[in-house]
């Protein structure tokens, strides 16, 4: 059967005075977004819900809108690493579409097209990906964060080519789903807000944007993963307000307090070293302030190094790195990526390019705009890195003079 045959699963719920026509749909398939299109145009229906947030709404309607970040406020508000992982994830949808020839997604462009050609209302439905992936980081003990991130970027970052397994699996879900499949398959704490969290908050979404039976004949385009979900959750009893429930899926889970104490102990603890050094005499004292500065230093500065920065930038950040280590409120990574910007401001190609250089692996350090935000994320780690080896060091020190 050829793939334009297809039909794509459908489950009907009648809920109050409306009519809920769930179409699950493949996020790689000429097929689904074709039926997206006759569904639509058979003037059926009065209003369309899509699984999408107002982020990735824009990037579809507004596809230049990258072109206007202001850089040094995204990283001065500590959303550099959502950005990275963002772009990350785009740069393996424009892989899928590259090999499939297919964007991932059509279905929704198709969706969008149409309901403004039929003069219908398009209902954004989905969670803002930037909370669900928040809430996918905060979901797993600490000790294992660093884990996530490296597999997430490891697997869509080294490899220039997607796997028929992948490329399967997105027929069935979407992009993020993809993406943490592997772990979210091994891992509760991971399934639940990125497939089930969203189910529901999709279910209350629909009742609030549909009040009182002000659409008649809602469609319902999600991907063929959340059918089943999205359906029992529109059946059972949902809450007669259901913005309270909504809002707290919104919220990203606050972290461990004791975890916010940290990084001061750190500081405490190495300070206080020196003044022990110190007080033992004066050339140990020394030996322990050369050791952090040279480990934090070093460590700081090759990550700038190996993210391509320019080398004013790498000597910014052996410099800076020993001191914002022991001021909490102020990263190495900050400081470095404030002095590439200084010293190579992205210019307006750099933004126009960015979508398609990320998708290639070398197109990350060669995009300015990408590689600031390398330069930020490798110069973190090198410092924090820094500060944990460095603090071994001065304690071996202590304990060994």
């Amino acid at each position: 059967m050829s793939d334009s045959a297809i039909q794509g699963p459908r489950d009907i719920v009648d809920l109050g005075q409306c009519r809920y026509t769930l179409l699950g749909t493949a996020h790689v398939s000429r097929a689904s977004a074709e039926e997206v299109a006759e569904l639509i145009q058979s003037g059926e229906f009065d209003a369309v819900a899509i699984e999408l947030c107002q982020t990735r709404h824009r990037s579809i309607v507004d596809p230049d809108a990258m072109a206007r970040m202001d850089l040094f406020q995204v990283i001065r508000s500590g959303k550099a690493g959502m950005v990275a992982a963002s772009l990350a994830l785009g740069a393996f949808q424009q892989r899928v579409a590259e090999q499939s020839g297919i964007e991932p997604g059509a279905e929704m462009r198709m969706a969008i097209s149409e309901a403004e050609k039929a003069g219908i209302p398009v209902l954004l439905v989905d969670r803002e990906v930037g909370v669900t992936l928040k809430r996918v980081y905060r979901s797993v003990p600490w000790w294992q964060r660093m884990g996530l991130i490296s597999g997430l970027f490891a697997s869509l970052l080294s490899r220039q080519t997607v796997s028929e397994e992948e490329i399967e699996r997105l027929k069935q879900g979407d992009v993020l789903e993809s993406t943490f499949n592997e772990f979210a398959a091994q891992s509760e704490a991971l399934y639940r807000p990125l497939i089930a969290e969203r189910d529901r908050f999709m279910a209350l979404r629909l009742v609030e944007k549909n009040p009182a039976g002000r659409y008649r004949n809602v469609l319902v385009v999600i991907g063929a993963g959340h059918l089943k979900g999205l359906g029992e959750h529109l059946r059972a009893e949902l809450p007669a307000d259901p913005e309270p429930e909504r809002r707290s899926l919104e919220a990203t889970p606050p972290p461990s307090k004791w975890t916010g104490y940290i990084p001061w102990i750190i500081v405490a603890l190495v300070l206080a070293g020196f003044v022990i050094g110190f007080s033992r005499n004066f050339e140990l004292g020394m030996e322990l302030i050369t050791d952090w500065f040279l480990i934090n230093g070093t460590l700081s500065a090759l990550g700038v190094a190996l993210a391509w920065g320019h080398p004013g930038t790498v000597i910014a950040a052996f410099f800076a790195a020993p001191l914002t280590s022991l001021n909490p409120t102020i990263g190495a990574g900050f400081v470095a990526a404030g002095v590439e910007l200084y010293l190579r401001r992205p210019t307006v190609s750099h933004f126009a390019s960015l979508r398609q250089d990320v998708a290639r692996l070398r197109g990350w350090w060669t995009n300015r705009v990408s590689r600031t935000l390398l330069v930020f994320l490798f110069a973190t780690l090198g410092s924090a890195a820094g500060t944990y080896i460095a603090g071994f060091r001065i304690f071996e020190r202590l304990v060994g003079s």
